[in-house]
């Protein structure tokens, strides 16, 4: 092999080895950095991840936001007509945020089970639901709402 033929192989191996190592570590990063979004029934179930930030959707339950007094802490329950999950949010609620709406809550699971959230949405008119929320409860109950009897 002549040295033109070795130093070209060389600098080709590098740059695929290069190129190899930059995939890996962005894969990485697109991984680490992706909300996947559970709803309260995969979250009691245990589908949820516990070490990972991830977004839970449902319903507000009636009567079930609790305020504290002199903080800004907020506890509630987000269901999806199956199962109920208990959210803990300390900062200032969004404006339309209200019990028996829709609402997307982006946090992780505390050791007790609690979600402890970092963010919360909630829905900007009367007739929208976020997509994966719909379909959730869709799922679940038939149906974007309970049906009353």
């Amino acid at each position: 092999m002549t040295p033109t033929r070795r130093r070209r192989l060389i600098a080709v191996a590098l740059i695929l080895v290069g190129v190899g190592l930059a995939s890996a570590l962005a894969l990485r990063a697109f991984q680490e950095n992706i909300l996947f979004f559970y709803d309260p029934s995969q979250v009691v179930s245990g589908e949820a991840p516990v070490d990972r930030v991830f977004r839970i959707g449902g319903m507000v339950t009636e009567g079930s936001v609790v305020h504290e007094t002199g903080v800004l802490n907020v506890v509630f329950d987000v269901t999806d007509f199956s199962e109920t999950v208990t959210v803990n949010y300390a900062g200032l609620l969004p404006d339309l945020f209200r019990e028996g709406q829709g609402v997307i809550a982006i946090g992780r699971l505390n050791d007790d089970g609690v979600f402890v959230a970092d963010e919360v949405l909630a829905k900007h008119d009367e007739t929208y639901m976020p997509p994966e929320v719909a379909e959730s409860l869709k799922e679940k109950h038939g149906s974007s709402t309970p049906e009353t009897e």
